[in-house]
């Protein structure tokens, strides 16, 4: 597969199709990006399937649509994948969460809000480039709607999530399925979520997730009747992703 079939789930009330695309290299991004630009034109909204990525030229593909979005040059566009293992430090991490037990995983200090959080295989990250301005100017209004976004996909395998008063995210059971961290310039969005479908435990280990120590992390598998993968749960939220940002 080349960087040009790139796939795109070109939603409106249904998920049509899903590929995995080419892992991303610093010099296939703004081939990449270009793919992208192309094929969300003329759409409220584009959600795109990358499946599995580093997270540095990921990083630097959110910039450029960022970018482009705020630009004007591109509509609302929603990147869904997975990562290859890595803690990311948000602006307000402290560096006592970031354990020394951690298993094999670069390390990535980034732009976004929040505390340490790790991503890899077996968790789906959602990455939303969308103007506020085009819907609701309100960060409020914004992360409650991601997190009802995943209360919607998680209630389809029969499971109640929940929010925590004064904590971002969704837990189930009183354990975090999902974090949240974004990060807004010009009222555009870039970072996201990321929901827990399969992640091996150790991966958790090696951190105090977001900074909280009063509540462990899940997976959607540890409570879901029939365990799932990344790309089934990628289809059925990219459903509630589209009737929250792109009706």
């Amino acid at each position: 597969m080349t960087v040009a079939d790139l796939s795109v789930v070109a939603l409106r009330s249904a998920i049509r199709s899903v590929a995995w695309a080419p892992p991303l290299t610093p010099g296939t991004v703004d081939e990449v990006a270009r793919s992208i630009r192309q094929q969300a034109l003329g759409s409220r909204l584009t959600i795109f399937y990358l499946g599995r990525q580093p997270y540095g030229p990921m990083w630097a593909l959110q910039k450029r649509l960022h970018a482009w979005r705020v630009a004007g040059e591109i509509p609302d566009v929603a990147l869904l994948l997975e990562h290859e293992p890595v803690y990311t430090l948000g602006k307000n991490a402290r560096p006592g969460n970031l354990l020394s037990r951690r298993p094999g995983a670069e390390v990535v200090a980034v732009d976004r809000g929040g505390d340490v959080t790790y991503h890899g295989p077996g968790q789906l990250v959602g990455y939303p480039i969308v103007n506020l301005k085009d819907h609701r100017p309100s960060v409020t209004w914004y992360m409650r709607g991601l997190e009802e976004v995943i209360i919607r996909t998680l209630a389809t395998y029969g499971l109640a999530g929940e929010r925590i008063d004064g904590l971002a995210g969704v837990w189930v059971r009183q354990r975090k399925v999902a974090a949240l961290g974004v990060r807004l310039a010009r009222w555009t969005t870039m970072h996201g979520f990321a929901l827990n479908i399969h992640v091996p435990q150790p991966c958790f280990d090696g951190m105090i997730p977001c900074g909280i120590l009063e509540y462990g992390v899940a997976n959607l598998n540890d409570f879901a009747a029939v365990p799932t993968d990344v790309k089934e749960v990628a289809n059925r939220l990219a459903f509630y992703l589209q009737d929250f940002l792109g009706g």
